[in-house]
């Protein structure tokens, strides 16, 4: 944190003995959380508007498409709007608890930037337990649920609430348990460092250097592959993304632990919920696939170039777009489950995966400790090659006989 502070009061013209004074420390501060929080609240209201376009093009309709080009300013408009909409307090409510309770929530969410990078160096903070970290302060969302619900005096939140921190508390283990797996693989709960070892070796040849996607952690073996699957189940869990979206489930629990907000207080439930995607995206990202790294490069030859690390947020960012296109993709496609049946995938299914692929990693983590490293990266083109490329290739092959079959319905012009 310090050095990182440095570097930014360095290049303001300060000297290193005064650059870390302390009223210029909470500056740097105040200063970092401004800009992330201005990049969170603006990748979930541009997400708000993209999700609803894609959505639209799913059911072969129009969405958005007044305010702006595509209707793209159509998310500042419904901020201004909710901004300016009377926030409504029920008269038997705990006044206070009730107006806390959205902040809360947000704060939680917020709290994971410190330790997400954005590429190459550009970190917050690096802290050696931010994977722990980032499991902590995402327990403050869980707080904040209960609060408004039980805030709200009504029975309809209560339920929603103790439903939603049920599904919440049950889906953090088998995702904790999938994050084992990468973690146990790099040996560091540093979110750079999870990066770092997925960069190949750093003599290698040209096509093992970098982060090519035979060295991302996703094909390391069979273990972990699965286990991106299972973590990015308990994600859409953890974030209300369908098909386990319950809270919004309005036939069922009246909108949930939100029913009875309004205005700017309903509208950051759904905020940091659409901001929890890149949350998901970025945590993907680091512990399955490479992270910031540059196919071709080595991390020290990222560090000496400025171009290069320009590369390195695009790349980053950009597969968290990807990961934020599939969940909206799988919310459009899958339909909702019911409580029992969300509570029995958790319990009976992804907590016994993740136990044995735990089990199972640590046990090839201890056979192979003498295996030599060509070898090593030779089994990751394999699996690359059987869990990447054969299951891309057929799915390709299926969504061009579809689009074939469907003949001249395909319209891709309106988009």
């Amino acid at each position: 944190m310090e050095s990182f502070f440095g570097k930014i009061f360095e290049w303001m013209g300060f000297s290193a003995g005064e650059a870390l004074t302390p009223w210029l420390h909470v500056m740097g501060i105040c200063a970092v959380a401004l800009v992330v929080s201005i990049f969170a609240a603006t990748y979930a209201g541009i997400t708000s508007w993209y999700e609803r376009r894609l959505a639209g093009r799913i059911q072969s309709r129009i969405g958005p498409n007044r305010n702006g080009p595509a209707g793209f300013f159509q998310w500042v408009m419904d901020a201004v709007k909710l901004i300016f909409k009377e926030g409504l307090i029920p008269a038997d409510a705990d006044s206070l608890l009730f107006r806390l309770a959205p902040y809360l929530v947000f704060i939680g969410f917020l709290l994971t930037f410190a330790v997400l990078p954005f590429g190459h160096g550009l970190i917050v903070a690096d802290l050696n337990v931010g994977i722990f970290y980032l499991v902590a302060v995402t327990s403050l969302v869980v707080v904040g649920i209960l609060m408004s619900g039980w805030a709200s005096n009504s029975k309809w939140a209560l339920f929603g609430g103790m439903r939603s921190a049920a599904q919440v508390i049950s889906y953090e283990i088998p995702s904790g348990l999938a994050l084992l797996v990468p973690i146990l693989l790099a040996g560091t709960l540093s979110t750079q460092g999870l990066i770092e070892v997925q960069g190949g070796p750093a003599d290698g040849a040209w096509y093992l250097v970098g982060g090519w996607p035979w060295n991302w952690t996703l094909f390391a073996n069979p273990m972990a592959f699965c286990a991106f699957f299972v973590f990015m189940t308990a994600a859409f869990a953890e974030g209300n993304r369908a098909p386990f979206d319950l809270p919004e489930a309005e036939s069922e629990l009246v909108a949930g632990y939100f029913t009875e907000y309004s205005g700017i207080r309903f509208a950051i439930f759904f905020l940091t919920e659409w901001g929890n995607l890149y949350v998901m995206g970025a945590l993907a990202t680091i512990l399955f696939l490479g992270g910031w790294q540059i196919p071709g490069f080595t991390s020290a030859e990222i560090a000496d170039s400025y171009w290069l690390k320009a590369i390195s947020v695009l790349i980053f960012v950009g597969k968290c777009i990807a990961i934020t296109s599939i969940a909206i993709w799988v919310r459009w496609t899958l339909p909702r489950v019911r409580v029992d049946q969300m509570m029995a995938i958790c319990w009976k299914y992804l907590v016994p995966i993740g136990l044995l692929l735990v089990l199972l990693t640590a046990a090839s983590e201890w056979l192979l400790a003498g295996v030599p490293s060509a070898l090593i990266s030779a089994s990751h083109l394999l699996f690359f090659v059987l869990l990447g490329l054969l299951p891309f290739a057929l799915f390709i092959r299926q969504s061009l006989g579809h689009i074939r079959r469907v003949g001249d319905r395909v319209d891709l012009s309106n988009w």
